[in-house]
């Protein structure tokens, strides 16, 4: 971060700070998603806003990918394909979503088990095994959850 030369720029790296702050805390952003919305600032004093919101730990893509996940198997059913491209979507580094994804690995097989145990039994009325199967690798779910989600959803039954 450069040091500021008068007293006209460290306003304007205030106001422009405040904008950026109000903008991440209204919802949790990513670095990216930053550097889209403020595009049309200056670029050096958006630079150093962003080099001190990721100090302060207002931007951190790695909390970012965990919430974002959370968040996901709260409300959704999706694979871990689908999750990871939504992710990315949103300009987070890709290793980063595979690292975290790889660190919970059983967590996040045992999300996609349990979402695709949901789609089947809401399917499973109007469609045959097949076509159900075939949607759901479509969607990108490994073909071993889908075997499990069909067989526990049997077991259940």
């Amino acid at each position: 971060m450069k040091f500021i030369e008068n007293l006209e720029e460290a306003e304007t790296f205030d106001q422009l700070k405040s904008k950026i702050v109000k903008y991440i805390l209204y919802k949790k952003r990513s670095e990216q998603e930053v550097r889209q919305k403020f595009c049309n600032e200056d670029e050096n004093l958006l630079e150093d806003i962003i080099a001190y919101l990721k100090e302060a730990g207002y931007i951190d893509d790695k909390a970012y990918i965990e919430k974002s996940i959370k968040e996901f198997m709260t409300l959704k059913n999706l694979s871990i394909k689908e999750i990871s491209y939504k992710i990315c979507q949103k300009g987070i580094d890709k290793n980063l979503v595979d690292t975290y994804i790889s660190q919970n690995k059983e967590m996040m097989l045992q999300y996609e088990i349990n979402s695709a145990k949901k789609l089947i039994l809401k399917k499973m009325n109007d469609y045959e095994i097949a076509e159900i199967k075939n949607g759901l690798y479509k969607k990108g779910f490994l073909s071993e959850t889908v075997n499990i989600a069909f067989d526990e959803v049997e077991n259940e039954s």
